[in-house]
């Protein structure tokens, strides 16, 4: 089951990041990704045949539509609540030489937003994982997760160790993911806090084209690099890797594959996303698991 983190890309290729202080650039054709965190990984754990729940908050607006129509057709089991705010947006500059992107983030959300007990609950006891968005109201899920004791996985992205929002998130989840980018140097003792201070069996940082990092409570204090696997094409877009990087490490450790092999699965998904746009070419069990 995943929870929170669905909404539309609107996605702006430029020739370099950052862009240059100018009235106005012609760029090539504009083009719009229904998807977001959530609903990557929810695509992406599909795709992989894995059933997938998904449940969120999104508009009653043609934005909310697309995102609808992409979930129903990827295949997605999605039961949605409507926010009185509209659905959540981005815009991301996506440098056209590197994949590299920018993401200006709408995320709308009012902050009393809260998911109706006897709405999600039903569900939650039907699942095997859940994986959580940080979107706050995901926040008010996790007494009921622990109560039930299903296992829960989220992805901090940016987060520098330091913020309070992904906090929580962070010290409640058995597998937490985070983009190694947001605590720069200090990312090694982040995993350290994350593992000493919570409950996780593994955090995993990813490092985009430099690969990621695993730290186990079994293991080393020293996180463990997990190497990048080469693209199967041109790197075309990053937007979603990180995403394609969950849904692959969750395949791995949802079909009783070990840590390692489960970030290697990740590492796969990830470089196999940046060869497409948005996420229209989902990686499938068959090349994720090809030797």
């Amino acid at each position: 089951m995943v929870v929170g983190g669905s909404g539309v890309d609107t996605v702006v290729r430029v020739d370099s990041l950052p862009v240059p202080v100018a009235d106005s650039f012609g760029v090539p054709p504009i083009r719009e990704w229904p998807g977001h965190t959530g609903g990557n990984v929810a695509l992406g754990c599909r795709a992989l045949g894995l059933e997938v729940k998904f449940l969120d908050f999104i508009g009653d607006d043609w934005i909310g539509g697309q995102v609808r129509e992409r979930l129903a057709k990827g295949g997605v089991d999605f039961e949605p609540l409507i926010s009185p705010a509209g659905t959540r947006r981005a815009v991301n500059l996506v440098d056209s030489a590197t994949g590299r992107r920018m993401s200006f983030y709408d995320g709308r959300d009012p902050g009393d937003l809260r998911m109706p007990r006897d709405f999600y609950l039903p569900h939650l006891r039907r699942a095997g994982h859940v994986h959580l968005s940080i979107m706050d109201f995901a926040r008010h899920l996790l007494d009921d997760i622990e109560e039930l004791g299903v296992p829960v996985s989220t992805d901090l992205h940016d987060w520098d160790g330091l913020a309070d929002h992904q906090r929580e998130f962070a010290l409640r989840a058995d597998l937490v993911f985070l983009s190694a980018a947001g605590a720069g140097e200090r990312i090694s003792a982040v995993m350290r806090d994350i593992l000493r201070e919570g409950r996780a069996e593994a955090v995993v940082a990813t490092a985009g084209a430099g690969g990621s990092y695993l730290l186990t409570r079994d293991g080393s204090r020293t996180p463990r690099p997990v190497p990048a696997t080469v693209p199967p094409g041109p790197v075309v877009d990053s937007n979603g890797a990180g995403d394609a990087y969950v849904s692959g490490f969750l395949y791995g450790r949802l079909t009783g594959r070990g840590l390692e092999e489960c970030a290697r699965l990740g590492a796969r998904a990830g470089a196999h996303a940046c060869t497409t746009e948005g996420n229209t070419d989902l990686i499938g069990p068959g090349s994720l698991l090809s030797t």
